[in-house]
């Protein structure tokens, strides 16, 4: 049996159904669960982790990234372009990637994610070029130590049948179909506490045919698993489903099959009040991606009347192609900021919007064992230091995580094993991660 006290907590934000906040407290972890909570608790020969002076959250969970994307940061002919262009451009240089590619990308952006608080992210890989495959990125979340949501992408409508991508980076529909089912059989895992699960996520409307979305709707619900996809996330978007479809995408979703509250749609910045009611009565989860949104010009989702309407609602980082960063606690603070802009400086507040980033994104990816400081939840939470200048002078250090800082955890625990202390990665060393990626990129600009 192992044991860890975290002690001494200035503030532990449970998230649990009260909301409760509890100054000077303690927290008792045994065998990845938490065991106890409350001031002054024995040490019983646990390990000590001293939290005087720091904020303790549940861990961020983030709900879309694409991370192979870590390799395409800034690229010079997407940098000012608009979705379509943005992966036009793109789309033959991923097509480079290799299955160590891959792997590597991974783990540069799960170890971003960890040490900004992240303890669970997903993952949509849409593109298997080169022998690539979805294990590549799931070792990669072994390797890092982060709880994982992959899920098994794909396109197989290419240019030559009025697709976007290109011919060579699409795949027969039938071996996708049967692909999921490999992966889904060798890897989800359905139990609480479980460190993988799998979801089925064609890529989008734009990439995939119709029938294809049908019989992945159907797949996953046979298997019990998750359905991810990109919806409405610009003006081209929509343009291209009433023309293509005849409907706006809430319609096509609906019709396919993919509204409920085992789906999950990243982006929705375009959702009518009609989309919103009807995601609102299903139960259809949005991943809400807002520097992403920024960096292509996609709008600002309408993330208040989605939360009003009652749409679970969680965030993503998006990939680091169009984020271009991969911090889970900067996207919080990003959401925050434009739902101000769009609707009013009292349109979100701090605490709404950390529940959104870890209480919604549990809701989200079907987690209700995560998301909470809650006695018999799972050990995953994050430690941070609001003792340094960035939050010198806060009056308020639960809001100061999204208003002012710090910017990184200084430990960071998933399933009560850390992964970041003192806030340094605990499994891989940064710089020979980040020296490997550069090897990796310089190959891809040759």
């Amino acid at each position: 049996m192992t044991e860890i006290l975290v002690r001494n907590a200035r503030v532990l934000v449970t998230m649990d159904d009260a909301r409760r906040e509890l100054p000077e407290c303690d927290l008792r972890l045994r065998d990845g669960v938490i065991a106890e909570i409350g001031p002054g608790l024995a040490t019983d020969g646990a390990e000590v982790i001293d939290a005087a002076g720091c904020v303790v959250t549940p861990g961020l969970i983030n709900t879309h990234h694409h991370l192979f994307q870590t390799l395409t940061r800034g690229v010079p002919a997407a940098q000012d372009a608009l979705l379509f262009g943005w992966l036009k451009a793109l789309y033959p240089i991923w097509a480079r990637m290799g299955p160590e590619d891959m792997r590597v990308s991974a783990e540069v952006g799960l170890a971003e994610l960890a040490l900004t608080g992240c303890t669970l992210s997903s993952d949509h890989l849409y593109l298997y070029p080169n022998g690539v495959r979805l294990e590549d990125t799931i070792e990669a979340a072994a390797n890092i130590g982060l709880r994982f949501h992959p899920t098994r992408g794909a396109m197989s409508i290419g240019e030559s049948a009025g697709g976007l991508p290109p011919d060579a980076l699409v795949e027969d529909e039938a071996a996708i179909l049967e692909d999921c089912i490999r992966v889904i059989d060798a890897f989800h895992d359905p139990s609480p506490g479980a460190m993988v699960q799998v979801g089925v996520a064609p890529c989008s409307p734009f990439s995939v045919s119709r029938e294809l979305m049908r019989d992945a709707a159907l797949l996953a619900r046979d298997k019990g698993v998750r359905l991810h996809t990109h919806l409405a996330e610009n003006a081209e978007d929509i343009a291209y489903s009433e023309a293509q479809f005849g409907c706006r995408p809430g319609q096509y979703a609906e019709d396919l099959g993919w509204t409920g509250p085992d789906v999950w749609h990243a982006h929705c910045v375009k959702l009518d009040a009609a989309e919103i009611e009807l995601f609102a009565r299903s139960r259809t989860g949005v991943a809400h991606c807002p520097c992403s949104n920024c960096r292509l010009g996609s709008g600002i989702a309408p993330v208040r009347a989605m939360r009003d309407a009652g749409v679970p609602v969680a965030l993503g980082v998006d990939g680091s192609a169009s984020n271009d960063a991969g911090s889970l606690i900067a996207e919080a603070r990003m959401a925050l900021l434009l739902q101000r802009v769009q609707t009013g400086a009292d349109a979100m507040a701090a605490r709404e919007m950390l529940e959104i980033a870890t209480r919604g994104g549990a809701q989200v990816l079907g987690r209700d064992d995560l998301g909470q400081l809650a006695l018999g939840k799972r050990a995953d939470l994050a430690i941070w230091d609001v003792s340094g200048l960035e939050a010198a002078g806060a009056w308020d250090p639960v809001a100061a995580l999204l208003l002012s800082g710090p910017g990184r955890v200084r430990d960071l625990l998933v399933e009560g094993r850390a992964v970041v202390r003192a806030g340094q990665l605990v499994h891989r060393d940064a710089r020979a991660l980040a020296a490997e990626q550069a090897r990796r990129l310089a190959r891809l600009m040759a």
